[in-house]
Protein backbone atom coordinates (compact mmCIF):
# COMPACT_ATOMS: atom_id res chain seq x y z
CA UNK A 1 0.00 0.00 0.00
CA UNK A 2 2.58 2.47 1.12
CA UNK A 3 4.54 1.35 -2.55
CA UNK A 4 1.27 2.33 -4.22
CA UNK A 5 0.34 5.21 -2.39
CA UNK A 6 4.14 7.10 -3.74
CA UNK A 7 3.05 6.17 -6.89
CA UNK A 8 -0.19 7.55 -7.32
CA UNK A 9 2.03 10.63 -5.30
CA UNK A 10 4.92 10.65 -7.67
CA UNK A 11 1.98 10.25 -10.82
CA UNK A 12 0.10 13.31 -9.97
CA UNK A 13 3.07 15.38 -9.26
CA UNK A 14 4.29 14.92 -12.65
CA UNK A 15 0.77 15.38 -13.82
CA UNK A 16 0.53 18.74 -12.22
CA UNK A 17 4.19 20.14 -13.44
CA UNK A 18 3.06 19.04 -17.09
CA UNK A 19 0.15 21.07 -16.65
CA UNK A 20 1.98 23.71 -15.00
CA UNK A 21 4.00 23.83 -17.73
CA UNK A 22 1.26 24.31 -20.14
CA UNK A 23 -0.95 26.79 -18.08
CA UNK A 24 2.51 29.37 -17.76
CA UNK A 25 3.35 29.58 -21.83
CA UNK A 26 0.74 32.08 -22.65
CA UNK A 27 1.10 33.77 -19.46
CA UNK A 28 4.87 34.72 -20.56
CA UNK A 29 4.16 35.63 -23.99
CA UNK A 30 1.36 38.36 -22.66
CA UNK A 31 3.05 41.57 -22.87
CA UNK A 32 4.11 43.57 -19.42
CA UNK A 33 1.83 46.22 -20.36
CA UNK A 34 -1.33 44.46 -19.98
CA UNK A 35 -0.23 43.12 -16.41
CA UNK A 36 0.37 46.34 -15.48
CA UNK A 37 -2.45 47.95 -16.62
CA UNK A 38 -4.92 45.28 -15.02
CA UNK A 39 -6.99 45.93 -11.55
CA UNK A 40 -5.08 45.29 -8.91
CA UNK A 41 -5.66 41.52 -7.46
CA UNK A 42 -7.22 40.89 -4.49
CA UNK A 43 -5.47 41.88 -0.86
CA UNK A 44 -5.83 39.53 2.26
CA UNK A 45 -4.50 39.56 5.75
CA UNK A 46 -6.83 42.29 7.33
CA UNK A 47 -5.59 45.85 8.25
CA UNK A 48 -8.01 48.44 7.98
CA UNK A 49 -9.31 47.63 5.17
CA UNK A 50 -10.60 44.31 5.37
CA UNK A 51 -12.28 46.21 7.85
CA UNK A 52 -15.55 45.21 7.88
CA UNK A 53 -19.04 46.05 6.21
CA UNK A 54 -19.38 49.47 7.08
CA UNK A 55 -15.65 49.80 4.88
CA UNK A 56 -16.18 49.92 1.37
CA UNK A 57 -15.88 47.70 -1.53
CA UNK A 58 -16.25 47.79 -5.53
CA UNK A 59 -14.15 48.47 -8.34
CA UNK A 60 -13.42 50.30 -10.97
CA UNK A 61 -12.65 48.46 -14.16
CA UNK A 62 -10.70 50.49 -15.76
CA UNK A 63 -8.13 51.86 -12.77
CA UNK A 64 -4.67 53.52 -13.81
CA UNK A 65 -1.65 51.53 -13.57
CA UNK A 66 -0.10 51.89 -10.50
CA UNK A 67 3.96 51.59 -9.24
CA UNK A 68 4.36 49.32 -6.90
CA UNK A 69 6.37 51.42 -4.24
CA UNK A 70 10.21 49.96 -3.69
CA UNK A 71 10.16 50.58 0.13
CA UNK A 72 6.74 48.67 0.51
CA UNK A 73 8.16 45.99 -2.36
CA UNK A 74 11.60 45.29 0.40
CA UNK A 75 9.39 45.23 3.42
CA UNK A 76 6.85 42.48 1.77
CA UNK A 77 10.15 40.25 0.76
CA UNK A 78 11.85 40.71 4.19
CA UNK A 79 8.45 40.38 6.24
CA UNK A 80 7.83 36.63 3.96
CA UNK A 81 11.41 35.81 4.65
CA UNK A 82 10.52 36.07 8.43
CA UNK A 83 7.70 33.61 8.02
CA UNK A 84 9.74 31.16 6.55
CA UNK A 85 12.23 31.50 9.10
CA UNK A 86 10.17 31.25 11.64
CA UNK A 87 8.35 27.92 10.20
CA UNK A 88 11.85 26.21 9.58
CA UNK A 89 13.55 26.55 11.91
CA UNK A 90 11.66 28.60 14.39
CA UNK A 91 8.61 26.11 14.87
CA UNK A 92 10.80 23.12 13.74
CA UNK A 93 12.83 23.18 16.72
CA UNK A 94 10.00 24.49 18.87
CA UNK A 95 8.50 21.33 18.40
CA UNK A 96 11.87 19.08 17.96
CA UNK A 97 12.53 19.97 21.64
CA UNK A 98 9.37 19.35 23.50
CA UNK A 99 9.15 15.98 22.46
CA UNK A 100 11.68 12.63 23.22
CA UNK A 101 14.89 12.02 21.49
CA UNK A 102 14.15 9.22 19.62
CA UNK A 103 11.38 11.31 18.02
CA UNK A 104 13.34 14.77 17.10
CA UNK A 105 13.94 13.84 13.76
CA UNK A 106 10.62 12.76 12.71
CA UNK A 107 9.55 16.36 13.81
CA UNK A 108 11.56 18.45 12.37
CA UNK A 109 11.06 16.02 8.70
CA UNK A 110 7.46 16.68 9.26
CA UNK A 111 7.41 20.47 9.51
CA UNK A 112 10.13 20.97 6.96
CA UNK A 113 8.33 18.66 4.44
CA UNK A 114 5.05 19.49 5.18
CA UNK A 115 6.04 23.55 4.54
CA UNK A 116 7.72 22.63 1.21
CA UNK A 117 4.23 20.47 0.34
CA UNK A 118 2.07 23.22 0.51
CA UNK A 119 4.22 26.02 -1.04
CA UNK A 120 4.11 23.66 -4.10
CA UNK A 121 0.36 23.04 -3.69
CA UNK A 122 -0.26 27.15 -3.03
CA UNK A 123 1.39 28.07 -6.22
CA UNK A 124 -0.92 24.85 -8.41
CA UNK A 125 -4.29 26.06 -7.19
CA UNK A 126 -3.85 27.16 -3.36
CA UNK A 127 -3.80 30.84 -4.04
CA UNK A 128 -6.31 30.90 -6.79
CA UNK A 129 -9.05 29.08 -5.26
CA UNK A 130 -8.32 31.61 -1.52
CA UNK A 131 -7.35 34.67 -3.97
CA UNK A 132 -9.98 34.82 -6.71
CA UNK A 133 -13.41 35.70 -7.35
CA UNK A 134 -15.93 32.66 -6.92
CA UNK A 135 -18.36 32.23 -4.36
CA UNK A 136 -18.34 33.80 -0.77
CA UNK A 137 -17.13 30.69 0.74
CA UNK A 138 -14.58 29.58 -2.03
CA UNK A 139 -12.86 31.02 -4.93
CA UNK A 140 -11.96 30.08 -8.47
CA UNK A 141 -9.50 28.17 -10.49
CA UNK A 142 -8.42 31.36 -13.11
CA UNK A 143 -5.23 31.68 -11.57
CA UNK A 144 -4.24 27.85 -11.06
CA UNK A 145 -0.56 27.17 -11.85
CA UNK A 146 -0.21 31.17 -10.85
CA UNK A 147 -1.21 31.45 -14.34
CA UNK A 148 -1.30 35.25 -16.12
CA UNK A 149 0.89 36.16 -13.36
CA UNK A 150 4.20 37.89 -13.83
CA UNK A 151 6.70 40.76 -12.76
CA UNK A 152 4.43 43.24 -13.72
CA UNK A 153 1.06 42.00 -11.89
CA UNK A 154 0.07 43.76 -8.94
CA UNK A 155 -2.35 43.52 -6.18
CA UNK A 156 -4.09 45.56 -4.12
CA UNK A 157 -2.93 47.00 -0.38
CA UNK A 158 -5.53 48.30 2.09
CA UNK A 159 -4.22 52.03 0.70
CA UNK A 160 -6.02 53.28 -1.60
CA UNK A 161 -3.56 53.81 -5.14
CA UNK A 162 -0.94 51.96 -3.36
CA UNK A 163 -0.12 47.89 -4.84
CA UNK A 164 2.77 45.86 -4.46
CA UNK A 165 4.09 43.09 -6.98
CA UNK A 166 1.25 40.15 -7.09
CA UNK A 167 4.51 37.86 -6.72
CA UNK A 168 5.22 39.20 -3.58
CA UNK A 169 1.38 38.97 -2.07
CA UNK A 170 1.68 35.33 -3.33
CA UNK A 171 4.79 34.34 -1.61
CA UNK A 172 3.42 36.06 1.65
CA UNK A 173 0.69 34.32 1.48
CA UNK A 174 2.10 31.08 0.76
CA UNK A 175 4.40 31.41 4.30
CA UNK A 176 1.14 31.78 5.81
CA UNK A 177 -0.55 28.50 4.58
CA UNK A 178 2.24 26.46 4.97
CA UNK A 179 2.73 27.60 8.57
CA UNK A 180 -0.61 26.84 9.77
CA UNK A 181 -0.89 23.09 8.49
CA UNK A 182 2.84 22.56 9.96
CA UNK A 183 1.32 23.57 13.44
CA UNK A 184 -1.03 21.10 13.32
CA UNK A 185 2.12 18.14 13.43
CA UNK A 186 2.43 19.26 16.71
CA UNK A 187 -1.27 17.29 18.33
CA UNK A 188 -0.27 13.94 16.64
CA UNK A 189 3.75 14.17 17.62
CA UNK A 190 5.18 10.78 18.70
CA UNK A 191 2.65 8.59 16.76
CA UNK A 192 1.16 8.99 13.35
CA UNK A 193 2.98 7.81 10.09
CA UNK A 194 4.96 10.31 7.80
CA UNK A 195 2.79 9.15 4.69
CA UNK A 196 -0.87 9.64 7.07
CA UNK A 197 0.67 13.25 7.97
CA UNK A 198 1.34 14.22 4.19
CA UNK A 199 -1.95 13.02 2.73
CA UNK A 200 -4.37 14.84 5.81
CA UNK A 201 -2.18 18.00 4.99
CA UNK A 202 -3.49 17.80 1.60
CA UNK A 203 -6.74 17.10 2.44
CA UNK A 204 -7.02 19.40 4.80
CA UNK A 205 -5.47 22.51 3.40
CA UNK A 206 -7.60 22.37 0.52
CA UNK A 207 -10.86 21.85 2.17
CA UNK A 208 -10.63 23.71 5.45
CA UNK A 209 -7.76 26.61 4.80
CA UNK A 210 -8.31 27.39 1.20
CA UNK A 211 -12.06 27.59 2.18
CA UNK A 212 -11.25 30.24 5.27
CA UNK A 213 -8.81 32.32 3.44
CA UNK A 214 -11.43 33.11 1.54
CA UNK A 215 -13.87 33.77 3.70
CA UNK A 216 -11.78 36.32 5.89
CA UNK A 217 -9.83 37.74 3.38
CA UNK A 218 -11.25 38.17 -0.03
CA UNK A 219 -12.29 41.25 -1.15
CA UNK A 220 -11.74 43.57 -4.66
CA UNK A 221 -9.63 45.96 -2.41
CA UNK A 222 -9.76 49.48 -1.63
CA UNK A 223 -9.58 51.64 -5.70
CA UNK A 224 -13.02 49.86 -6.01
CA UNK A 225 -14.75 51.25 -3.30
CA UNK A 226 -15.84 55.03 -4.35
CA UNK A 227 -19.61 55.53 -3.38
CA UNK A 228 -22.19 53.08 -1.19
CA UNK A 229 -23.22 51.60 -4.61
CA UNK A 230 -19.63 50.22 -5.12
CA UNK A 231 -19.43 49.22 -1.77
CA UNK A 232 -22.11 46.88 -1.93
CA UNK A 233 -20.87 45.62 -4.84
CA UNK A 234 -17.74 44.77 -3.62
CA UNK A 235 -19.11 43.70 -0.15
CA UNK A 236 -21.28 40.94 -2.51
CA UNK A 237 -18.24 39.88 -3.97
CA UNK A 238 -15.82 38.93 -0.91
CA UNK A 239 -15.56 36.24 1.06
CA UNK A 240 -18.63 35.42 3.61
CA UNK A 241 -17.14 36.97 6.95
CA UNK A 242 -15.06 39.82 5.20
CA UNK A 243 -18.90 40.61 4.30
CA UNK A 244 -19.67 40.12 7.52
CA UNK A 245 -17.31 42.60 8.91
CA UNK A 246 -15.30 40.48 10.81
CA UNK A 247 -11.54 41.38 11.73
CA UNK A 248 -8.72 39.34 11.70
CA UNK A 249 -5.41 40.74 11.08
CA UNK A 250 -3.11 38.36 10.48
CA UNK A 251 -5.18 35.14 11.00
CA UNK A 252 -6.56 34.44 14.45
CA UNK A 253 -9.18 32.33 12.64
CA UNK A 254 -7.61 31.08 9.64
CA UNK A 255 -4.37 30.27 10.89
CA UNK A 256 -4.35 29.43 14.98
CA UNK A 257 -7.90 28.80 15.21
CA UNK A 258 -8.28 26.69 12.69
CA UNK A 259 -5.15 24.72 13.38
CA UNK A 260 -5.68 24.36 16.81
CA UNK A 261 -9.40 23.00 16.18
CA UNK A 262 -8.10 20.61 13.35
CA UNK A 263 -4.55 19.51 16.16
CA UNK A 264 -7.72 18.75 19.18
CA UNK A 265 -9.84 16.34 16.13
CA UNK A 266 -6.31 14.81 15.04
CA UNK A 267 -5.50 14.06 18.80
CA UNK A 268 -8.92 11.89 19.50
CA UNK A 269 -8.95 10.05 16.09
CA UNK A 270 -5.16 9.23 16.26
CA UNK A 271 -5.17 8.18 19.96
CA UNK A 272 -2.61 8.42 23.01
CA UNK A 273 0.35 8.05 22.48
CA UNK A 274 1.68 4.44 24.02
CA UNK A 275 2.29 4.82 27.84
CA UNK A 276 0.52 8.34 28.29
CA UNK A 277 0.18 8.83 31.96
CA UNK A 278 2.06 6.05 32.59
CA UNK A 279 5.59 7.04 31.21
CA UNK A 280 7.68 10.23 31.25
CA UNK A 281 7.16 12.08 28.37
CA UNK A 282 9.07 15.56 29.53
CA UNK A 283 11.03 17.94 26.29
CA UNK A 284 14.12 16.70 25.58
CA UNK A 285 15.53 19.37 25.10
CA UNK A 286 14.19 22.59 26.62
CA UNK A 287 17.44 24.73 25.31
CA UNK A 288 16.24 23.94 21.35
CA UNK A 289 12.52 24.52 22.52
CA UNK A 290 13.86 28.41 23.61
CA UNK A 291 15.63 28.66 20.89
CA UNK A 292 12.74 27.94 18.55
CA UNK A 293 10.31 30.13 20.60
CA UNK A 294 12.75 33.00 19.95
CA UNK A 295 12.87 32.44 16.27
CA UNK A 296 9.18 32.32 16.46
CA UNK A 297 8.77 35.91 17.70
CA UNK A 298 11.48 37.20 15.84
CA UNK A 299 9.62 36.00 12.73
CA UNK A 300 6.07 36.67 13.99
CA UNK A 301 6.82 40.41 13.25
CA UNK A 302 6.73 39.67 9.71
CA UNK A 303 3.55 37.62 10.28
CA UNK A 304 2.25 40.22 11.64
CA UNK A 305 3.21 43.33 11.04
CA UNK A 306 3.90 41.97 7.49
CA UNK A 307 0.17 41.76 7.16
CA UNK A 308 -0.17 45.11 6.76
CA UNK A 309 1.19 44.95 3.38
CA UNK A 310 3.13 47.94 3.54
CA UNK A 311 5.29 50.06 5.50
CA UNK A 312 3.26 52.72 6.97
CA UNK A 313 2.09 53.51 10.77
CA UNK A 314 -0.06 50.71 11.02
CA UNK A 315 2.88 48.53 9.76
CA UNK A 316 4.38 50.06 13.36
CA UNK A 317 1.30 49.57 15.68
CA UNK A 318 1.48 45.82 14.46
CA UNK A 319 5.36 45.74 15.28
CA UNK A 320 4.90 47.16 18.60
CA UNK A 321 1.63 45.24 19.83
CA UNK A 322 3.60 41.87 18.41
CA UNK A 323 6.43 43.33 20.79
CA UNK A 324 4.12 44.11 23.84
CA UNK A 325 1.85 41.28 23.98
CA UNK A 326 4.05 38.75 24.16
CA UNK A 327 6.30 40.26 26.81
CA UNK A 328 3.10 40.63 28.69
CA UNK A 329 1.90 36.92 28.46
CA UNK A 330 5.16 35.83 28.94
CA UNK A 331 5.11 37.37 32.31
CA UNK A 332 1.75 36.49 32.91
CA UNK A 333 2.14 32.58 31.93
CA UNK A 334 5.15 32.01 34.76
CA UNK A 335 3.52 34.68 37.40
CA UNK A 336 0.52 31.93 37.09
CA UNK A 337 2.99 29.31 37.20
CA UNK A 338 4.89 30.30 40.24
CA UNK A 339 1.30 31.05 42.04
CA UNK A 340 -0.07 27.05 41.24
CA UNK A 341 3.23 25.37 41.52
CA UNK A 342 5.79 27.45 43.16
CA UNK A 343 8.32 27.45 40.73
CA UNK A 344 8.59 29.37 36.81
CA UNK A 345 9.73 27.73 33.73
CA UNK A 346 11.75 27.59 30.99
CA UNK A 347 8.87 25.48 29.14
CA UNK A 348 6.46 28.09 30.87
CA UNK A 349 8.22 31.48 29.29
CA UNK A 350 8.82 29.76 26.10
CA UNK A 351 5.28 28.77 26.15
CA UNK A 352 4.04 32.03 27.43
CA UNK A 353 5.50 33.65 24.43
CA UNK A 354 3.97 31.90 21.64
CA UNK A 355 0.32 32.00 23.37
CA UNK A 356 0.66 36.02 23.65
CA UNK A 357 1.66 35.53 20.08
CA UNK A 358 -0.99 33.83 18.51
CA UNK A 359 -3.70 36.28 20.75
CA UNK A 360 -2.32 39.30 19.02
CA UNK A 361 -2.20 37.90 15.79
CA UNK A 362 -6.09 38.95 14.71
CA UNK A 363 -6.03 42.37 16.52
CA UNK A 364 -2.23 43.58 16.06
CA UNK A 365 -3.38 45.90 13.45
CA UNK A 366 -6.51 47.41 15.38
CA UNK A 367 -5.66 47.74 18.79
CA UNK A 368 -3.76 50.49 20.87
CA UNK A 369 -0.44 49.57 22.34
CA UNK A 370 -2.43 48.76 26.03
CA UNK A 371 -4.66 46.98 24.13
CA UNK A 372 -2.12 44.34 23.25
CA UNK A 373 -0.52 44.09 26.57
CA UNK A 374 -4.13 43.50 28.57
CA UNK A 375 -4.55 41.06 25.34
CA UNK A 376 -1.05 39.11 26.20
CA UNK A 377 -1.61 39.24 30.10
CA UNK A 378 -5.04 37.34 29.63
CA UNK A 379 -3.74 35.25 27.03
CA UNK A 380 -0.95 34.01 28.88
CA UNK A 381 -3.19 33.05 32.16
CA UNK A 382 -6.00 31.71 29.62
CA UNK A 383 -3.30 29.22 27.44
CA UNK A 384 -1.66 28.40 31.31
CA UNK A 385 -5.20 26.54 32.06
CA UNK A 386 -5.74 25.52 28.21
CA UNK A 387 -2.61 23.50 28.59
CA UNK A 388 -3.59 22.24 31.94
CA UNK A 389 -6.85 22.33 32.99
CA UNK A 390 -8.84 21.82 29.81
CA UNK A 391 -6.62 19.62 28.90
CA UNK A 392 -7.50 17.45 31.32
CA UNK A 393 -11.10 17.87 31.00
CA UNK A 394 -10.94 17.22 27.29
CA UNK A 395 -8.83 14.14 27.93
CA UNK A 396 -6.96 14.50 24.84
CA UNK A 397 -3.33 13.74 24.18
CA UNK A 398 -2.72 16.80 22.55
CA UNK A 399 1.28 16.14 22.05
CA UNK A 400 2.31 19.60 22.04
CA UNK A 401 -0.44 21.69 23.23
CA UNK A 402 -1.91 22.96 19.74
CA UNK A 403 -5.62 23.56 20.65
CA UNK A 404 -4.82 24.66 24.43
CA UNK A 405 -2.41 27.58 22.66
CA UNK A 406 -2.81 28.32 19.04
CA UNK A 407 -7.15 27.44 19.64
CA UNK A 408 -7.60 28.80 22.92
CA UNK A 409 -5.34 32.04 22.56
CA UNK A 410 -7.05 32.49 19.48
CA UNK A 411 -10.54 32.14 20.26
CA UNK A 412 -9.56 34.32 22.75
CA UNK A 413 -7.81 36.57 20.56
CA UNK A 414 -10.34 37.31 18.15
CA UNK A 415 -12.98 37.70 20.68
CA UNK A 416 -10.70 40.86 22.16
CA UNK A 417 -10.32 42.18 19.13
CA UNK A 418 -14.04 43.43 18.59
CA UNK A 419 -13.43 44.54 22.27
CA UNK A 420 -10.12 46.99 22.09
CA UNK A 421 -10.46 47.96 18.38
CA UNK A 422 -12.63 49.99 19.78
CA UNK A 423 -11.38 53.78 19.29
CA UNK A 424 -12.99 54.47 22.61
CA UNK A 425 -10.25 51.90 24.36
CA UNK A 426 -7.30 53.17 22.01
CA UNK A 427 -7.81 51.41 19.23
CA UNK A 428 -8.71 52.61 15.02
CA UNK A 429 -12.26 51.21 14.73
CA UNK A 430 -13.56 50.66 11.26
CA UNK A 431 -12.61 52.05 7.95
CA UNK A 432 -14.77 53.99 6.20
CA UNK A 433 -13.42 54.01 2.27
CA UNK A 434 -16.64 55.86 1.27
CA UNK A 435 -15.45 58.34 3.47
CA UNK A 436 -12.05 57.92 3.34
CA UNK A 437 -11.86 57.78 7.37
CA UNK A 438 -12.48 56.16 10.14
CA UNK A 439 -16.04 55.56 10.75
CA UNK A 440 -17.57 57.35 13.61
CA UNK A 441 -19.73 54.14 14.81
CA UNK A 442 -18.23 51.58 16.47
CA UNK A 443 -20.22 48.84 19.15
CA UNK A 444 -18.01 47.17 21.15
CA UNK A 445 -21.63 44.47 21.24
CA UNK A 446 -21.90 44.29 17.66
CA UNK A 447 -18.20 43.57 16.90
CA UNK A 448 -17.87 41.46 19.11
CA UNK A 449 -20.59 39.28 18.08
CA UNK A 450 -19.54 39.33 14.50
CA UNK A 451 -16.21 38.27 16.02
CA UNK A 452 -17.76 35.19 17.31
CA UNK A 453 -19.79 34.49 14.51
CA UNK A 454 -15.97 34.19 12.77
CA UNK A 455 -15.05 31.85 15.56
CA UNK A 456 -17.81 29.46 15.48
CA UNK A 457 -17.48 29.35 11.33
CA UNK A 458 -13.82 28.24 11.85
CA UNK A 459 -14.39 25.61 14.36
CA UNK A 460 -17.64 24.26 12.88
CA UNK A 461 -15.72 23.97 9.28
CA UNK A 462 -12.31 22.90 10.54
CA UNK A 463 -14.23 20.32 12.82
CA UNK A 464 -15.55 18.85 10.17
CA UNK A 465 -13.37 18.65 7.28
CA UNK A 466 -10.60 16.99 10.09
CA UNK A 467 -12.86 14.47 11.13
CA UNK A 468 -13.82 13.64 7.84
CA UNK A 469 -9.80 13.64 6.45
CA UNK A 470 -8.72 11.80 9.04
CA UNK A 471 -11.11 9.32 8.50
CA UNK A 472 -10.55 8.76 5.03
CA UNK A 473 -6.31 8.90 5.76
CA UNK A 474 -6.88 6.36 7.62
CA UNK A 475 -8.75 3.67 5.36
CA UNK A 476 -6.38 3.79 2.99
CA UNK A 477 -3.42 4.11 4.48
CA UNK A 478 -3.70 3.93 8.12
CA UNK A 479 -3.44 6.92 10.33
CA UNK A 480 -0.61 5.46 12.88
CA UNK A 481 2.87 3.38 13.07
CA UNK A 482 2.58 -0.21 15.05
CA UNK A 483 3.33 -0.27 18.83
CA UNK A 484 6.81 -1.58 18.08
CA UNK A 485 7.28 1.56 15.90
CA UNK A 486 6.52 3.70 18.09
CA UNK A 487 8.18 2.46 21.50
CA UNK A 488 11.03 2.27 18.38
CA UNK A 489 10.94 5.99 17.91
CA UNK A 490 9.72 7.40 14.52
CA UNK A 491 13.66 8.76 13.70
CA UNK A 492 14.11 5.22 13.15
CA UNK A 493 11.24 3.45 12.44
CA UNK A 494 9.95 6.18 9.58
CA UNK A 495 13.22 7.54 8.79
CA UNK A 496 15.76 5.19 9.53
CA UNK A 497 18.28 7.95 10.94
CA UNK A 498 18.54 9.36 14.26
CA UNK A 499 18.81 12.70 15.20
CA UNK A 500 21.69 12.40 17.89
CA UNK A 501 24.99 9.93 17.51
CA UNK A 502 24.95 7.79 20.54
Amino acid sequence: MRKLFASLALGLGLLAGSAAVLAQAPAASAPAEASASAPAATAASAPAAAIAASAPAAASAAAPAVVPNKGDTAWMTIATALVIFMTVPGLALFYGGLVRSKNMLSVLMQVFVVTSLIYVLWALYGYSVAFTGGSAFFGGFGKMFLAGITPDSVAATFSKGVVIPELSFVAFQATFAAITCALIVGSFAERMKFSAVLLFVVLWFTFSYLPMAHMVWYWDGPDAITDAKSLETVTAAAGWLWAKGALDFAGGTVVHINAGIAGLVGAYLVGKRVGYGKEAFAPHSLTLTMVGAAMLWVGWFGFNAGSNLEANGVTALAFVNTLLATAAATLAWIAGEALSKGKASMLGAASGAVAGLVAITPACGFVGVMGAVLIGLLAGLVCLWGVNGLKRLLGADDALDVFGVHGVGGILGALLTGVFASPSLGGTGIYDYVANKASADYSIASQVWIQFQGVLTTVVLSGIVSFIAYKIVDLLIGLRVSEEEEREGLDISSHGETAYNR
